[in-house]
């Protein structure tokens, strides 16, 4: 059986030292004679303008290509990728089951009902859901109050692609008859939420965002819908992505953040931290590959967990990358992002991903947050930029709790190197969007949007992508040993971490910390232990409970 440390060893020893003896000093250029030749070898039908508008990005990627050959990996380095020889009925008849209960939760100071109802728009999912299961409220008037926001404020923000009004209502006159039987379901019933509509909801079109698929509708439930449905909850509107999960930027325009009407709300998960933030909706549904639920999460100012790998299916929701593509909740706290994560969290043979959890997520809330060992990026910290004080401020709040910090680097590989195999997935993806043309009918067409992209993906050696997957197996075992002994660290949103969990498929929450110059709020970043969200999320509400930047809205939504 293979040993991990010793080709570790062998594959941070050997960076920069050179792979091939025989390696040219000085490699030729690449030009458009260079791609139309390839394009023929390839059997592909580009024209010369898009083929032009390719060779930035081919080079950055032979750049790449060099740097990953100095890693001189050994034989026995297997790539990132696992394969699964069982079809999906034998996947089914072994299903281990799903255990949705995640333990207690804390005790908190019994709820009621606001006296100005506008202020339930700021609720919490936990005190709503207070004021539901003791009936103070219905769901049904829940559901029409934040219908009622979504309507109002949307073309402001341009966060809704599909309203599913009577679906939501259905399900809210059903969370009501349940709750008056005693039929209570938890935490998440008669809650309202959205999705990214690149998750499939049976009756309504899923556009992910983009004009080819702008009238698209697949007959089926997401993973995510049928579970939230499962927990009670109710879906009232499918949000923007940036056109198929790029940026903020869908067919209908650009998402905007609530706390400025001028910016972007960023992306891709632009429509569900849009509309949580303005509080339309308690919770929403995200996706994040490489910062797309971070990064609208900072921009809008929620709190955004993006879990493990695998530990929310992706079943019924569109692939960008099958071996980065991760499902997770965008809330105005780190408890919510708890409740919403037990609801999700567990295996599904639909998506082999999620079978390779060890254990079920469970709350770790009654933890003593001074007996965790937290780890911080110091040289990140230290260095300048325009978040820094923001950040600072809350490392010493951290301390003031009794954490101690610990300082940490991470992993000197070259991750941003690998980063290439997203875009080839992405491009296998939708190959036939690519090669048909259909391509130019999304909105975006610069050079760094994905027409190109993918365009450009098509000539990536397929052994240099398995070479990208292997030095990503490198990446996984670096950082392993990076963070034995400790529990989670903490990093700046904006920092190299951001890259480097996304391929190696740790769980990071972004929280609110404060405001940036030009008004819109800063986040920093907890990162944890794979499988760990529910210490990750314990020291992110600690932190939360000591700070209020969670409790401040935008002033325009309120």
């Amino acid at each position: 059986m293979m040993k991990a440390l010793p080709y570790l060893a062998v594959g941070l020893t050997c960076f920069g030292a050179g792979a091939f003896a025989t390696r040219p000093a000085e490699l030729p250029p690449i030009t458009l004679a260079t791609v139309q030749a390839a394009q023929d070898l390839l059997g592909l039908h580009f024209s010369d303008a898009q083929l032009d508008s390719t060779l930035s990005n081919l080079r950055q990627n032979r750049a790449s290509y060099e740097a990953l050959r100095q890693l001189n990996m050994p034989n026995s380095v297997a790539p990132a990728e696992t394969f699964d020889p069982r079809p999906l009925r034998i996947r089914q008849a072994m299903q281990p089951v799903r255990v949705p209960d995640a333990g207690k939760l804390p005790k908190m100071d019994r709820m009621k009902l606001p006296a100005n109802r506008d202020d339930l728009a700021y609720y919490s999912v936990r005190q709503l859901g207070e004021l539901l299961r003791t009936r103070q409220l219905s769901s049904e008037e829940l559901t029409q109050f934040c219908l009622a926001r979504l309507k109002k404020y949307d073309p402001q923000l341009h966060c809704v692609i599909s309203l599913t009004e009577e679906l939501a209502l259905q399900q809210a006159r059903q969370a009501d008859q349940e709750i008056r039987a005693g039929k209570y379901r938890g935490p998440l019933h008669g809650i309202p939420f959205g999705v990214k509509d690149l998750f499939s909801a049976k009756g309504y079109k899923t556009t992910w965002g983009a004009m080819p698929y702008k009238d698209q509708t697949l007959d089926e439930n997401s993973a995510v819908v049928e579970r939230l449905a499962q927990a009670g909850a109710v879906l009232v509107a499918k949000f923007t992505l940036g056109a198929l999960a790029q940026g903020d930027v869908w067919f209908g325009g650009k998402t905007r953040s609530p706390w400025k009407l001028s910016e972007g709300s960023s992306g891709s998960s632009a429509g569900s931290a849009s509309a949580v933030a303005a509080g339309l909706v308690p919770f929403a549904i995200g996706t994040e590959t490489l910062g797309s639920i971070v990064s609208p999460s900072t921009a809008c100012g929620t709190t955004g967990l993006r879990p493990t790998y695998g530990r929310i299916s992706r079943a019924g929701a569109m692939a960008l990358s099958w071996t980065m593509d991760k499902a997770g909740p965008l809330t105005r706290s780190a408890e919510d992002c708890a409740l919403v994560l037990a609801a999700l969290a567990g295996p599904d043979p639909r998506d082999p991903a999620t079978l390779q959890a060890p254990a079920p997520f469970r709350y770790a809330f009654d933890i003593d947050v001074k007996k965790l060992r937290v780890g911080y990026l110091k040289a990140d910290f230290d260095r300048d930029y325009p978040t820094k004080a923001n950040d600072q401020a809350s490392l010493e709040v951290l301390r003031k709790l009794g954490v101690e910090l610990v300082p940490l680097e991470l992993p000197t590989l070259p991750a941003g190197a690998m980063r290439f195999g997203l875009s080839v997935e992405g491009a296998a993806a939708f190959d036939d969007l690519t090669r048909s043309g259909r391509d130019g009918l999304l909105v975006q067409q610069h050079r760094y949007a994905w027409p190109n992209t993918f365009r450009s993906s098509r000539f990536v050696p397929a052994v240099e992508y398995i070479q990208a997957q292997r030095a990503r197996t490198l990446l996984i075992e670096a950082m392993d040993q990076k963070l034995q002994g400790l529990d989670l660290y903490l990093a700046p949103t904006s920092s190299a971490s951001l890259t480097i969990t996304n391929l190696t498929g740790h769980p990071a929450v972004a929280v609110p910390n404060g405001f940036r110059q030009n008004g819109l709020p800063s986040t920093i970043t907890f990162t944890g232990q794979l499988y760990e969200e529910g210490k990750l999320l314990a020291l992110a509400k600690a932190y939360q409970d000591a700070t209020d930047f969670d409790e401040k809205h935008p002033p325009l939504f309120q």
